[in-house]
């Protein structure tokens, strides 16, 4: 027999399978899957057995396996598919690929002998959730058919918990579980970070029993990352729930995938080949013929378009009822009634109408206050000129910040603590800040609100929890606790802040961020109340008024149709110096005819020791010639690689930030 191994060797050329004799003293340990050590170009390398044959293509004597590192086979047929499938579609290599979707080795784990793992209990089937949507129940009935269904479940903003404090979207998900573990066949669940992960677990673990799930994510130890990753590879664990790389996790007789708010950047892999878990997920569906369910209280683009074409089937409540569970939203200075009662209001950052919803809403219990940027003033300007602040030393952002002996500008690249700043457009030295932290609006509302508890939530002081006492809670997008019993009300300032980022999907992340705020309000009925300050005539802030998701990203990907941005077009980047760049179009050659946009400068380095400039050239065909456009620039990659060109290049496929 022949062992065909994928040696970790990240270089285009060289992704593909190389065979080797097995010697006599292996061969009752080599089996596909396993982990093995081959000498390759001289020296030993690391790799995996993807397949055993009788046969190969190499004529000559074949190189012997040197050593098999574990007699455990750490991947099954079809994670080897998968991750094959997900390096050719991000035009990436199976090294890459499959580092993400196997934990590193704990040799003692290995050895130790496994606890056993109880059977997930499926008797309790938590109320609500999925059940008061229309086709819910149909699409659970399909899970427990071993039907490979695939939705997209519109969740309300909604604040509604039971007793246990689960909420719509957790107990949905329980449901889909329950009804799949029935059917007899596994679950793998992803989310966006941990607090999600714990939150779910713990839900769940209600139900099934907590001893059935096993966890996948980066805060686990080795060992107990790898502990679970076996249990779920000799098929003990049923169930997963984890961040993005449990979206390759080896469950057996996998029966359905969920994965909450694929709108979240943490989705998105920041190593090569950037994969991110919402496209894995769909492939892995799609090879598996298993159930998929996807859920958001936002929506993306990419969710619209699959939705649009009927690939997925979209499960939401109608537009009267979502309105009458949700809390009530109003935009500041949307009439002229209100214009007319605070004049100032569209040019304020705190307008009456916020101020007033602040007001009533800390009679009951907390209030949320969303600002889009921590810290106290992270972005200044001149005050006469409007020219940006920059670090005389290295051009960095510079910003204002308390420090033990007070106030002081910092750069936020190089560190430096600038004392003399002075315009170099103008000369002035006085400052202002067209934006405001979250650290600057904790103190100016704990001067308008005096006696009332103000406690902040951002960036790695993330509040856990809230009570029920009266309370402001200043938080940035994603750091927002929950309260114990919804908040009262909630203000989002600074609206404008995020429609302008230089984004693509600015309008829609905004929509996302804002309806996950209101999603921890309490509902109308209960006097819950948002307020937004932004432009009332935006498009953005009319969908979150009307809390419609749906319509919102339908204009977005028309938008996109028009102008030819993902997910209506397959679209690539390309990042590196000029003249590797240049060297790559060569390579490319004249088929498939792209349209190439660039290339451009991007005003930095890519990595960090460099000096020469960084450009980025774009390339984008229409989607049924998008497989043959990524593979056409995996075979440019591989003929860099293969001469040895200079200058590294960084190839994103359909890149989350454009």
């Amino acid at each position: 027999m022949i062992a065909r191994v994928a040696v970790d060797i990240p270089l285009a050329h060289l992704d593909r399978l190389f065979d080797y004799s097995i010697p006599d003293a292996l061969a009752d340990d080599v089996a596909p899957g396993v982990r093995v050590r081959v000498r390759f170009a001289g020296k030993l390398r690391d790799g995996y057995v993807v397949e055993l044959t009788e046969h190969s293509e190499v004529t000559g004597k074949l190189a012997a396996l040197s050593k098999v590192v574990s007699a455990t086979p750490v991947l099954t047929t079809e994670q080897i598919t998968l991750i094959r499938a997900a390096a050719d579609h991000y035009a990436g290599c199976f090294a890459d690929v499959v580092r993400l979707a196997v934990p590193p080795r704990h040799a003692a784990t290995e050895n130790a002998e496994q606890r056993e793992w109880p059977v997930p209990k499926t008797d309790e089937v938590p109320g609500a959730g999925m059940l008061g949507y229309p086709d819910a129940e149909t699409f659970l009935q399909a899970l427990e058919n071993r039907q490979p269904v695939r939705a997209y479940w519109q969740v309300a903003p909604r604040f509604a918990t039971d007793a246990a404090g689960r909420d719509d979207w957790t107990r949905g998900f329980i449901q889909a579980a329950v009804h799949t573990l029935r059917a007899g066949r596994g679950v793998i669940i992803v989310v966006p970070d941990h607090r999600d992960l714990v939150h779910v677990r713990d839900a769940l673990g209600e139900v099934i029993g907590l001893g059935a799930i096993a966890e996948l994510h980066s805060e686990l130890g080795t060992a107990a990352r790898y502990r679970n990753y076996l249990a779920i590879l000799r098929g003990q664990a049923k169930v997963v729930v984890g961040t993005r790389p449990a979206v390759y996790a080896p469950v057996a007789n996998l029966g359905l995938i969920c994965l909450w708010d694929d709108g979240d950047d943490l989705h998105a892999e920041p190593h090569a080949p950037y994969p991110h878990a919402r496209d894995v997920a769909a492939l892995r569906a799609g090879s598996e013929q298993t159930a998929l369910l996807f859920a958001g209280h936002g929506r993306s683009a990419e969710i619209q378009n699959w939705c649009r074409r009927g690939w997925l089937h979209a499960v939401e409540m109608p537009a009267g009822q979502l309105r009458r569970a949700s809390a009530a939203v109003h935009a500041a200075a949307d009439s002229d009634l209100a214009v007319e009662r605070d004049p100032q209001g569209s040019r304020s950052r705190l307008p009456r109408l916020a101020f007033e919803t602040i007001r009533r809403g800390l009679v009951t219990g907390p209030v949320l206050v969303q600002v889009p940027r921590a810290g106290y003033l992270p972005v200044l300007a001149c005050q006469s000129c409007r020219t940006p602040v920059r670090c005389p030393a290295c051009q960095g952002p510079v910003r204002l910040r308390h420090s033990a002996t007070g106030r002081q500008l910092d750069c936020t690249w190089c560190g430096r603590i600038i004392t003399d700043w002075r315009c170099p457009v103008c000369g002035s030295a006085e400052l202002r800040a067209p934006v405001i932290g979250s650290g600057r609006t904790a103190e100016e509302l704990g001067r308008a609100f005096p006696g009332v508890l103000v406690r902040e939530s951002s960036g790695d002081r993330v509040i856990d929890e809230v009570g029920v006492q009266p309370a402001l809670v200043i938080s940035t997008p994603g750091a927002e606790p929950p309260a114990e019993q919804g908040y009262a009300a909630a203000v989002l300032l600074d609206a404008t802040r995020l429609l302008e980022r230089p984004d693509l999907r600015a309008g829609e992340e905004a929509v996302r961020r804002w309806m996950n705020a209101v999603a921890l309000v309490r509902p109308a009925a209960e006097d819950g109340t948002v307020c937004i300050v932004g432009p009332s005539g935006v498009r953005a802030v009319q969908a979150l008024v009307r809390l419609d998701a749906a319509q919102h990203a339908e204009m977005e990907l028309a938008d996109r149709v028009e102008a030819g941005y993902p997910p209506a077009v397959r679209f690539i980047t390309v990042e590196g110096p000029a003249a590797a760049i240049d060297e790559f179009v060569q390579l490319l050659g004249p088929e498939p005819a792209a349209d190439l946009l660039g290339p451009v400068e991007l005003g930095g380095t890519l990595a960090l020791g460099q000096t020469e400039p960084a450009w980025r050239l774009s390339l984008r065909v229409p989607l049924r010639e998008g497989a043959e456009l990524t593979a056409k620039v995996k075979a440019a990659l591989a003929g860099r690689t293969a001469r040895k060109m200079a200058g590294a290049l960084r190839v994103r496929v359909d890149p989350v930030e454009l």
